[in-house]
């Protein structure tokens, strides 16, 4: 019952917020609708005009508490909600196939990225601590990531704050520049997937870089967002272990109890939620009771008309998120970042960049 406390008292809180988050994604969703030319309707999608005007609205006016709180709640509830319906779109064989791939891809990169942070932090002479939430935050899952890092490594608040500003800064270019990098090179869709799973840093960001490519690099950039996801907590607390020993520190009764896995760390409840859709379109399928492509032209089905439904509920959910983004994103935090801090990142997530996308493009991983 907590969660459903916790959930009422969210709305309650931030109603009005919610309302401006709803009004902002029909506003970015008509402002991309009244793009006429094709090539700039696919770089500029609705969900980059939504991150933009939600970056300049919450910049703009001095919102107060419960704005804030509305657009925390599209972040993280309504982005969730929206990953889980997305999982009607696909079937088990095809999350199967992509996470298989996607697996070996981002272990791969996961490793360089904390290697890369790890010795760029030492070159320099960035506080080690802070390097390696730097470091985590970027190769496996953004803030979530740094939050559950923090005890492990007795971080203080400053060192999460300059790491969550330094991965937020990077993010947020990655929206922007990634799908014009995409174009540029022609990047098929799935490889356009691919690359934003595994390159970019927090979930919301690796959705909104796919969904601005297009449907199904969105499809595959969430299930490899996903596969990330799902090896936060073995990894954060491997590489808490490891990080101790070289500093000879002995975990203190707190970070022991943080570090310790659980089911909820080991396989967060909305990658569980997408799953379990997921089995539900490829069992529906199987039986004939749902139609084998969502957009099934001149089916007129009830469950063909619920599995759109679904799916616009869908993009709508994701829209209203990202635009969550952008509101509660203080661009005036983001001066706080120290130039070597900053130099760290920069090298972390320019080096993940490459060698993911040279992974995908030179290797069989990205056929």
């Amino acid at each position: 019952m907590t969660f459903f406390n916790d959930i009422k008292r969210e709305i309650s809180e931030g109603w009005a917020g919610l309302h401006l988050v709803f009004g902002l994604a029909l506003l970015s969703r008509f402002l991309h609708g009244a793009i006429e030319q094709p090539l700039l309707s696919k770089s500029i999608s609705e969900i980059l005009v939504a991150v933009l005007l939600g970056l300049y609205i919450g910049n703009i006016f001095p919102f107060g508490r419960e704005i804030r709180v509305g657009a925390k709640f599209a972040l993280n509830r309504l982005l969730r909600l929206g990953i889980i319906l997305l999982g009607l779109r696909l079937s088990l064989q095809d999350v199967a196939a992509t996470g298989l791939t996607a697996l070996v891809l981002v272990v791969i990169c996961i490793s360089i990225a904390l290697a890369v942070a790890f010795l760029a932090g030492r070159i320099f002479h960035v506080p080690p601590r802070l390097a390696a939430l730097i470091g985590v935050g970027t190769a496996i899952c953004g803030n979530t990531a740094i939050v559950a890092t923090a005890p492990v490594l007795e971080a203080d608040e400053e060192e999460m704050g300059f790491a969550v500003a330094t991965i937020t800064l990077f993010g947020l270019l990655a929206v922007i520049t990634y799908p014009l990098i995409g174009n540029a090179l022609q990047l098929s869709e799935r490889a356009f997937g691919l690359w934003a799973g595994t390159a970019v840093n927090d979930t919301s960001q690796a959705v909104a870089v796919g969904a601005i490519y297009s449907q199904v690099s969105l499809d595959v950039a969430t299930i490899v967002k996903l596969t990330r996801n799902t090896l936060m907590a073995p990894l954060i607390i491997i590489f808490g272990m490891v990080y101790t020993q070289i500093l000879n520190r002995q975990m203190s009764a707190t970070a022991a109890r943080a570090a310790r896995p659980s089911l909820a760390r080991l396989v967060p409840g909305f990658v569980l939620g997408f799953l379990f859709m997921a089995l539900v379109r490829t069992l529906g399928v199987a039986a004939g009771l749902l139609p084998a492509s969502v957009s099934s032209p001149g089916d007129l089905t009830a469950a063909a008309g619920f599995l759109k439904a679904a799916d616009e509920a869908s993009k709508f959910l994701i829209l209203m998120a990202l635009t969550g983004v952008g509101l509660n994103t203080n661009l005036a935090s983001l001066r706080r970042i120290g130039f070597k801090p900053l130099l760290v990142g920069t090298l972390v997530a320019v080096i993940l960049a490459l060698v993911s996308l040279g992974l995908i493009l030179f290797s069989p991983l990205g056929r």
